[in-house]
Order: C-alpha cells, then sequence, then structure tokens
C-alpha cells in the first residue's frame, strides 16, 4: 500500500507518459535527481510545440492549467454540492478512508495541494483533534492512582497546551479557496489551518517543510505530472509521506460499464441543471479516464489511493 517515494514516482510518471504527446526522457532524470535528495528544481524544457490531454481533446500544453483553471472558476461555488450529487455522498467516505490509512498524530503539518474548499485539511485537524483526545484517555485510564511526579508531568503538559497540528491549503485557483474560506468560518475553524494561492508544479514554499502531502482529486488536472511530484518530494521532510487520492480505473467489467454509462450520461446533465455547466463536468469526467493506474483501490476502483515516503 505504502512504498518509497522514488519508486512510486517512477511508475506514475511512467504511466502518465503514455497520454502526453512529445514527451522527451529528460523529466526523468529531473525527477530521479530529485528523489536522490539533490538540489534540482524546476521543468526547465521548453514546452513549445508540445501537446497533452484535456480530457479527450489534445491541447498545447501551454494552454491546459489556463483551461482548467477556467474549470473550477467556472464550478466554485457548486463544487461541494456537485461532489454529494455526482457520488451520491460516497466522496466523503473516500476522504475517510484516506484520513484513517494516513493515520496523522498531533502537532504534524500537512500540505494539502489542490485542496480547493479544504475537505482534507478539515478532516485532518479533525483526526489530529481526536487523535490527542483519545491519547489523553488512554493515559489517564493507565494512571488510575497517579504518583506524585505523574501529577507534576500532568499540570506541566496542560500548561503547554496540546500538540499544534497544521494543515496549509494550497490551490492554485482563488475561486476555490474563496468557498474553502468561507466554509472554515462556518463551521468556526479559526487556528491550524492557512490558505495559499500556489501552483502544484511551482510551489511556494521552502524544502523540507511538510510531514505530511495530500493532492486529492487534483492530480489529473495537472499538466506535468513529474514536475509536481518533484515539488511534492522537495516540500516534504525526510520521513515525510505523500499521499494521493484520485479517480481511476475500475477493475470490475460490469461495474466499469454502469460506471461510465453513468459517468457520461448523467454527471454532465446533472452540472448543467445543478451548476449551469455541462463542459466543465464533462471535462472532469473525460480526464479520469486519462490518468495512471492504480495502487490501492477503493469502491471497486472508482478511486484509489497512491501512497509513498521520502526516504
Amino acid at each position: 500500500m505504502a512504498a518509497s517515494f522514488r519508486s512510486l514516482a517512477l511508475r506514475v510518471l511512467s504511466d502518465s507518459t503514455r497520454n502526453i504527446h512529445h514527451v522527451s526522457r529528460c523529466p526523468i532524470k529531473h525527477l530521479c535527481c530529485h528523489a536522490g535528495l539533490t538540489g534540482c528544481r524546476g521543468y526547465s524544457d521548453s514546452t513549445e510545440g508540445r501537446s497533452t490531454h484535456f480530457g479527450f481533446q489534445s491541447v498545447p500544453e501551454e494552454e491546459k492549467a489556463g483551461k482548467v483553471y477556467k474549470v473550477f472558476e467556472s464550478v466554485a461555488k457548486k463544487y461541494d454540492v456537485m461532489n454529494d450529487v455526482m457520488s451520491l455522498g460516497i466522496h466523503r467516505l473516500w476522504k475517510d478512508t484516506l484520513l484513517h490509512i494516513m493515520n496523522p498524530q498531533p502537532g504534524l503539518k500537512l500540505l494539502d495541494t489542490a485542496g480547493g474548499t479544504g475537505d482534507i485539511s478539515f478532516r485532518f485537524l479533525e483526526y489530529t483533534r481526536s487523535m490527542y483526545d483519545r491519547q489523553q484517555r488512554m493515559r489517564v485510564k493507565s494512571h488510575q492512582t497517579p504518583s506524585w511526579q505523574d501529577i507534576a508531568d500532568h499540570y506541566v503538559s496542560d500548561e503547554a497546551g496540546p500538540p499544534q497540528s497544521h494543515a496549509v491549503v494550497c490551490d492554485i485557483n482563488k475561486e476555490m479557496l474563496k468557498v474553502g474560506k468561507q466554509r472554515a468560518e462556518k463551521a468556526g475553524i479559526t487556528t491550524g489551518l492557512s490558505w495559499v494561492v500556489g501552483d502544484a508544479e511551482e510551489l511556494p514554499f521552502d524544502d523540507d517543510q511538510f510531514d505530511i502531502y495530500t493532492i486529492a482529486f487534483g492530480i489529473r488536472n495537472v499538466t506535468h505530472i513529474e514536475q509536481a511530484l518533484q515539488e511534492a518530494l522537495r516540500v516534504l521532510k525526510p520521513g515525510g509521506r505523500f499521499m494521493c487520492l484520485e479517480f481511476s480505473k475500475v477493475t470490475n467489467p460490469l461495474l466499469a460499464r454502469l460506471y461510465d454509462a453513468y459517468s457520461f450520461q448523467m454527471i454532465p446533465v446533472l452540472g448543467e441543471v445543478i451548476a449551469g455547466d455541462w463542459k466543465s463536468y464533462q471535462y472532469l469526467v473525460e480526464s479520469i479516464r486519462k490518468f495512471p493506474d492504480q495502487y490501492f483501490n477503493l469502491t471497486g476502483g472508482i478511486v484509489a489511493v497512491h501512497s509513498g515516503f521520502k526516504l
């Protein structure tokens, strides 16, 4: 389920280049160089003349980011509602499962890349708070007749307060972040959470800053997946964990036929009725089919978890 970051990155890079036309092998050198913990950074090769997928369309690489931005700018206000409608609410279980696999401890720092409206970060903060409360209850149970030293240690730890977990939601789309901030305010989440406008291919953070890097339902929208993986590796601390939650290839043939019929015939219609945007949801459906195969399946392969550690 979890692998070294280097082997995971090379596998995803290998698979992703099947769907990108005219990609040279130079980025693999960059990726291997960074996986060896050297200081290389950036995607220096010119993209002129290259094409990539935008759904089922082939577009110049330099145009994809702008097109993806317009998609999410268009759907931002209805994004969370559409997630519930399209998945029948199951996306909540997928995200909960990601957190249970992650099992973050109190005091860790998360980078939620392509974090949009903050679903993963909200869950991360709630999970670490619950984990701290659970640890405190277990501590009390284990000291039914505490010594004077135990009592003194307890007062010292209470004065210091619980370890402060922190989540940074990083997304290139300002409209998505705006909606996320509004959600946080309504939920009363005022501490341990930051919102940053940033590109997954060129993150605005120093090296070795985060304990966990997540990207949920976002990496397939990145133009250069290998560059996003380089950046993930760069900003993770040694021993830090990379986790990707993404739509993928359905493994059951019957479920695959039903899923395709629902995806192509119903989701764009729902997008038009609820969000007033057929084309954006047509793109989202198509983009799922262009993403590499999976490692750890959820719901028969509709969604998969990809995980690795920085060594």
